[in-house]
């Protein structure tokens, strides 16, 4: 989706536009969209090695323990790691699953392992 009106740095803007349209897609606020992602502040291809041995992987820091729970529907590290929106649309779909639980601010805020 382009969004010629928006006024933000080349670099910035497909983390912009991945954000409000996954947002749009899925009914989630744009201003919780892009707080997470700016939180995440993760890049295409990125895998930051953790701790305990996982690794959070793209633009949205998908943890490698809680992608392992979605291969059974085909989604694996490398759809998140690709510089795409598929990261965007899976991160607005987490806090949509998470928003009927709980209110949006508390499931942007729990973006991550701690989420369900």
């Amino acid at each position: 989706m382009f969004f010629p009106a928006l006024d933000v740095p080349p670099e910035q803007q497909e983390m912009v536009e991945c954000a409000i349209s996954a947002g749009i897609k899925y009914e989630i606020p744009a201003n919780i969209m892009l707080a997470v992602a700016e939180k995440e502040g993760g890049k295409p291809g990125q895998w930051v090695r953790n701790s305990n041995g996982t690794y959070d992987v793209g633009y949205m820091q998908f943890n490698t323990a809680y992608l392992k729970s979605l291969k059974k529907y085909g989604i694996e590290a490398k759809h998140v790691a690709a510089g795409d929106c598929y990261s965007y649309d899976l991160a607005a779909w987490r806090i949509r699953r998470a928003s009927e639980k709980i209110d949006y601010p508390k499931s942007g805020a729990d973006y991550g392992p701690r989420m369900f």
